[in-house]
């Protein structure tokens, strides 16, 4: 994870709200989107606000990208008004060499140096509920799961974290501190299935990288982020990449890769494999987080590859 880091130049800037939204241009945007591009932001609100066909339109519309959780890392390429284009470094994609590109309001970023974000340990979120408090005033944002800030210290309750607003603190029963040059140790293909079962029945969102809503390689994405394998951010690009695995030999934590005209066309969609003939994916708008069977469902017929990243 340092390496990622280190990579970054002397002066970047970090996401300065719970969950920024990545908007395909500054046009995008709807009203009916204004929870999700103020400062402070309220995802929970606006994607549970959301009427099924306008939650449908951010992705056929293609007005969302991706997202940034709070304290990730962006590169502001150029601001214009109120809208910075950014690349996000740490979601590889092959829209552009240097990170996942698109817009991000100008108010969801925050200015920060390469000495002060950069840490011996940085402090992970590890459950969907945790709060950011300050020590006097109490809570101040609700965490997605996989938010990683940088350690400054303990005490028995609570660890502290570097943020664009100065030192806050998260419950400590909330939190993993890993090491900034070893990073997430390496889990296994179980441990990848493992650490989504908590967000079963978590609705879909296209473009989703949080706990407030993933899409389906979002969710690939966060299962391997939370094992120590930074994978690419959309399916198509975990599909070229990682170890190719034979369909009748796949084991849990492979993922799992569909594509349209019965597994001939473009890949469309990706689940991860749970054993026993079940995946686990964020399935589409309108559904949730689910374990399937594959036998009998437009899945088995829609199978194309499957690869692994898990050691």
């Amino acid at each position: 994870m340092q390496e990622m880091f280190e990579k970054l130049p002397e002066k970047f800037h970090v996401t300065n709200v719970q969950v920024a939204t990545i908007w395909t241009n500054p046009q995008a945007p709807r009203p009916e989107d204004e929870k999700g591009i103020s400062k402070p932001t309220d995802i929970l609100h606006w994607i549970t606000s959301l009427t099924y066909e306008q939650a449908l339109a951010l992705c056929d519309e293609n007005l969302v990208q991706s997202q940034t959780l709070y304290g990730e890392p962006v590169i502001v390429l150029e601001e214009s008004e109120e809208w910075a284009q950014i690349i996000a470094p740490f979601q590889a994609s092959k829209k552009d060499t240097r990170g996942y590109p698109g817009y991000i309001p100008i108010k969801q970023l925050a200015p920060v140096t390469k000495k002060e974000w950069l840490q011996h340990q940085y402090s992970v979120v590890i459950t969907d509920d945790a709060w950011l408090e300050e020590p006097e005033k109490g809570k101040t944002m609700q965490l997605s799961y996989l938010t990683i800030l940088p350690y400054t210290g303990e005490n028995d309750t609570h660890v502290y974290v570097q943020t664009p607003s100065g030192r806050q603190q998260i419950a400590k029963e909330k939190t993993a501190v890993v090491s900034g040059e070893a990073g997430f140790a390496p889990g296994s293909g179980t441990d990848i299935v493992t650490a989504m079962l908590p967000f079963i029945g978590l609705d879909y969102f296209w473009g989703g990288m949080s706990s407030f809503g993933y899409d389906c390689s979002g969710l690939a994405y966060a299962a391997h982020k939370a094992n120590g394998y930074w994978i690419a951010r959309d399916a198509g690009d975990q599909a070229a990449a990682g170890k190719e695995i034979a369909i009748d030999t796949i084991e849990p934590g492979d993922l799992l890769f569909f594509a349209y005209q019965e597994g001939k066309g473009t890949i469309h969609h990706v689940g991860i494999y749970q054993g026993e003939g079940k995946m686990l994916h964020s399935p589409q708008t309108g559904k949730g987080v689910e374990i399937t069977p594959l036998q009998g469902t437009k899945y088995e017929k829609e199978l194309c590859a499957a690869r692994r990243y898990w050691r």
